[in-house]
């Protein structure tokens, strides 16, 4: 086949573009530039998108003896990545960029250009499986290593898109037998550091990103009764579930630490409560992509956060509205609406859907927080 390997620059996307080429394939790799204002270099960048993970990329393709290319995609990803980032969290909702990207760059606007090139499939670092069944249906599933599982931010590709991707680290053990295999073969990405918090917050500073783009709304933190107890400077710069940053001078009755419960940005303000007030016994989900059937009710598992515990739930679906029921109420803390739902049976991916809000179990103002 004719497989183009994206290489990120990092250990994962080089060892598993290699392993393409092992396998026989026709291997081109590619460099995603995603941002046009991006480190020169990686010091004090938290991302994956600095000019050096190009070079990076670069030499880890010459080391593999395959073409490669860079294509600029950074107006794409600024439109629909960071141009939703922003305005989700505008709109009092939690996004993560990751799923974003995946959906958008990694498996739409690569995978459709790939297609339209002539590849055949896409390659990718992603730790997740893929197995195909007798009647050539292919699964998402969990990475052998749990540890390092990505299926949560592929979810949303959707069955379509997972039937021209490949993803060759899917059965390795640990990180460290990628990195091993990596010196093995010459790869001097070996011993580089993985890239971790948001790629298009080179600082990490998700609240001056924020405030750099919306500026400054000051409004009122308030309990559930509606009682002032302080002020910020804007509610986009807050989820719920967050307890850092409240900067609340009254303390609460019972002397325990208050949390954000919920976030209106029409009255501009954040609602603050108890750590029980965040507990939920169900969710709401909607845009929903399936890579089973999915119609009824019907036992799964649901993950609501990247590397977060999937719990025991029902799911029923109607008219496009999933609704989730926590088998133990308060097995989760903290939902906010924007959040991707994934659905779990065993390490099989069912489906992925955006939630819409969250029914608390517990407190005097439990119900939908949307």
């Amino acid at each position: 086949m004719r497989v183009l390997a994206a290489l990120s620059g990092g250990v994962d996307s080089a060892v598993a573009a290699a392993r393409a080429v092992d396998a026989g394939h026709d291997v081109v790799g590619v460099h995603m530039a995603l941002s046009r204002t991006r480190d020169q270099f990686r010091t004090g960048s938290r991302g994956c998108c600095s000019i050096e993970d190009a070079g990076d990329a670069r030499r880890a393709a010459d080391v593999l003896g395959i073409p490669y290319y860079v294509w600029d995609l950074s107006e794409r990803f600024e439109e629909t990545v960071v141009a939703d980032f922003v305005a989700e969290y505008e709109a009092g909702r939690t996004p993560n960029p990751c799923v974003r990207c995946n959906e958008h760059i990694k498996f739409a606007t690569l995978l459709d250009k790939a297609v339209a090139l002539g590849f055949d499939a896409v390659c990718t670092g992603h730790y997740a499986r893929i197995e195909t069944r007798p009647d050539g249906t292919r699964e998402l599933h969990r990475a052998r290593d749990l540890a390092k599982d990505q299926s949560y931010v592929l979810a949303v590709m959707g069955p379509e898109r997972l039937a021209r991707s490949m993803f060759p680290l899917g059965d390795v053990a640990t990180k460290e037998e990628t990195r091993a295999e990596a010196a093995a073969r010459g790869l001097s990405v070996s011993a580089k550091p993985d890239s971790y918090d948001i790629c298009f917050v080179a600082d990490g500073d998700t609240q001056g990103f924020l405030r750099s783009r919306l500026g400054s709304q000051p409004g009122e933190i308030v309990d559930g009764s509606g009682v002032v107890l302080g002020q910020h400077d804007g509610a986009y710069a807050f989820t719920v579930g967050q307890r850092k940053g409240l900067s609340i001078g009254r303390p609460a009755a019972d002397g325990k630490p208050r949390y954000v419960l919920s976030v209106e940005p029409v009255d501009n303000r954040v609602v603050v409560g108890s750590a029980d007030e965040l507990a939920v016994q169900a969710v709401q989900a909607d845009r929903a992509v399936w890579f089973a059937e999915a119609d009824g009710s019907f036992p799964c598992a649901l993950q609501v956060r990247a590397h977060g515990d999937a719990v025991p739930a029902h799911a029923t679906v109607q008219d496009g509205v999933v609704e989730i029921a926590l088998d133990q109420a308060g097995a989760l803390r903290g939902v906010a609406p924007g959040q991707s739902a994934v659905l779990y049976d065993g390490t099989r991916v069912l489906g992925q859907a955006t939630v819409t809000a969250a029914l608390r179990s517990s407190g005097a103002t439990s119900g939908l927080v949307r």
